[in-house]
């Protein structure tokens, strides 16, 4: 596989998601059906499940899991961002379960690096996934996902300084290790 292959396989959604666009009015969007809330959030579970994991092959199983969960547990949502935020945190929590998991402690790398579209991205793609598990998910939440302070401390239940002193360390963290890299 090439570089560039790779690193789309950290960014780009898996097969047979579809991007669906946000509001032009920036209200909330109702809560979706089933397959709506697929094609709009997927692509989105996806890529956090990248980011906590590394693997392609775990993060569809995770972002497979997440789906699974909506349909059979079809649990009533005020409106869309609801929706959104729900299936956001089962895939933070389904995350945390893998890497605490007997196999994942267990799995030798069978895939190489995962490498990005030129050298920046490259090393931005590979240091954000090397992040301890605690800067992870409110880095990706907050740079990829757009998600505010306070967004994200409901979606990983943490305080707002909880969430700022990640996202401070996570940038330290970042930092030394773009600097390092050059």
């Amino acid at each position: 596989m090439t570089d560039t292959a790779q690193t789309a396989a950290l960014t780009a959604a898996p097969p047979g998601f579809r991007e669906e666009e946000s509001p032009v009015d920036g209200r909330p969007r109702a809560a979706l059906g089933f397959e709506a809330a697929y094609d709009a959030y997927g692509p989105m579970v996806y890529r956090l499940a990248m980011v906590y994991l590394g693997r392609r092959a775990d993060a569809e199983d995770v972002t497979q899991e997440v789906f699974v969960r909506l349909l059979n547990r079809a649990p009533a949502f005020a409106d869309g961002e609801h929706e959104k935020r729900w299936l956001l945190r089962v895939a933070v929590n389904l995350c945390r379960d893998q890497l605490k998991g007997f196999w994942r402690k267990r799995a030798v790398e069978l895939e190489p690096g995962l490498p990005a579209q030129d050298p920046e991205s490259l090393g931005l793609a590979e240091a954000i996934v090397a992040l301890p598990e605690q800067y992870k998910g409110p880095i990706h939440l907050h740079y990829c996902e757009g998600y505010s302070v306070a967004e994200i401390g409901e979606i990983l239940k943490l305080g707002r300084s909880a969430v700022k002193m990640r996202l401070k360390r996570g940038r330290e963290l970042l930092r030394k290790e773009m600097e390092g890299q050059r």
